[in-house]
């Protein structure tokens, strides 16, 4: 049976990938904070977590993040950019999955195909950014870009066969985008899952380091 990991198994798209991954017959490890204690800004804690990890593993999610953290929300204007803010979002989307990377490592196989993807957002996109605002998650999120697309490049040369893709989910109907969907169409988590892993495994070596949208279609970066 193929293995799977889902780190941020807690979230409304982690808890979906959990489900839509054991539907199609995987075994399912979930990781999250509030069942492991897995904090993503604490290199030792998230050490600690995937050390205890029994891989290796066929696909794995990283599906962390948070467009507010504490008392920082997604600035209107440059005069709402604090250090702090910053900081926060860097810690958590940028370092945090990377961090996750790094740790994962070992628990990917070298002699097979393996798959990872990594959650990110079109306003990441620096040459889709028309609107602008949102600088602290926007710079977090295209650093996670950078951060994948360069351990893709080192990856393709120990393990042949393995796939790391930057991943847009769409506008998904959870608490972390019910204050900001505005407009936009929004899908729930089951049906952002199902797509998410569509795209995940149509991808091949070939495509690794890519970054692409819930259907499929590279996002520029």
């Amino acid at each position: 049976m193929a293995k799977a990991l889902v780190v941020g198994a807690s979230g409304g798209i982690g808890a979906a990938l959990v489900g839509a991954l054991s539907a199609e017959g995987h075994q399912v490890t979930p990781l999250s904070r509030s069942t492991d204690g897995l904090d993503i800004t604490d290199e030792a804690s998230v050490a600690a977590c995937m050390a205890r990890l029994q891989g290796p593993f066929d696909t794995v999610f990283i599906a962390t993040g948070a467009l507010e953290i504490g008392p920082h929300s997604p600035e209107k204007s440059l005069r709402a950019v604090t250090a702090a803010g910053l900081l926060a979002q860097f810690q958590t989307n940028a370092i945090g999955p990377m961090l996750v990377l790094k740790h994962l490592i070992p628990h990917l196989p070298r002699d097979r195909l393996v798959r990872v993807g990594i959650l990110s957002a079109r306003v990441g996109s620096i040459g889709d950014n028309g609107l602008g605002g949102w600088y602290s998650y926007r710079s977090a999120k295209a650093a996670l870009n950078q951060l994948v697309h360069t351990a893709a490049i080192e990856l393709s040369r120990s393990h042949k066969q393995a796939v790391l893709a930057l991943l847009h989910p769409g506008t998904v109907e959870t608490s972390f985008t019910a204050k900001y969907a505005g407009h936009h169409p929004t899908v729930p988590p089951e049906a952002a899952a199902q797509n998410l892993l569509a795209v995940l495994s149509a991808l091949g070596p070939a495509q690794s380091g890519g970054f692409y949208d819930w259907a499929g279609k590279p996002v520029p970066w």
